[in-house]
């Protein structure tokens, strides 16, 4: 199957360097357009299943583990909206030490705190009072009426300390969790791959489906 990158369309624009005639033109790759997925599949989670990024699988592994293509990356990036796989894929395990003392310049700064989060507070009846995982001071009490007790209560020692590098590993781990196209239903988005890329007849500037050629005046006012 052809990468993502040889189904982009070309444009053709006049050539003026050097030793170019009039008529000469250059020919890229027209990055304006891009592929997208069809707003009715995107918002249906029964196109999509949950999938756990493991270890230091790249979106052409999981892309291959998937449909059989590596070169389907595109389509793993695009259902989960990732523009920048430098900062939106999870770090390999060498790369997210390395973002750790980059940051952080010193080991000793790993465990140095960098907030501190709320454990779960239950009342006398097992109702949810504060939930876990709430940034909060570190002299935070909770003060609540107990139904079950009929009494007003006040609790410290409801925090727990979160060090840099607990903070950072909870960020890459919430990157692990992503959202895959369903197999069965990849067809479809190749199709509107397709369908996306292809120019219309209709435009002057129109050439073949994969080619536009611009005229001097678009170009040059």
């Amino acid at each position: 199957m052809a990468s993502y990158f040889r189904q982009i369309p070309n444009l053709q624009y006049p050539s003026r360097g050097g030793e170019s005639n009039i008529s000469d033109y250059v020919t890229l790759k027209n990055l304006f357009k891009r592929a997208t997925i069809r707003e009715d599949i995107f918002a249906n989670v029964v196109f999509f299943t949950k999938y756990q990024i493991k270890g230091n699988d790249r979106p052409d592994n999981v892309a291959f583990q998937l449909y059989g293509d590596e070169t389907l990356d595109w389509l793993v990036l695009l259902s989960n909206n990732i523009l920048n796989i430098q900062t939106e894929w999870p770090l390999s395990q060498d790369g997210f030490r390395n973002f750790l003392i980059d940051k952080y310049v010193s080991e000793e700064e790993f465990v140095s705190t960098h907030h501190y989060e709320t454990i779960q507070v239950l009342n006398s009846v097992g109702q949810i009072i504060v939930p876990k995982g709430l940034k909060v001071p570190e002299n935070f009490v909770a003060s609540y009426y107990d139904i079950g007790l009929s009494d007003y209560i006040s609790r410290s020692n409801v925090v727990e300390r979160v060090t840099n590098y607990e903070y950072e590993d909870e960020i890459q781990t919430k990157k692990r969790s992503i959202f895959t196209l369903k197999p069965r239903y990849l067809n479809i988005i190749l199709d509107d791959l397709e369908a996306i890329m292809a120019y219309q007849r209709g435009s002057t500037q129109y050439v073949s489906e994969t080619l536009k050629r611009t005229d001097n005046t678009r170009l040059y006012g």
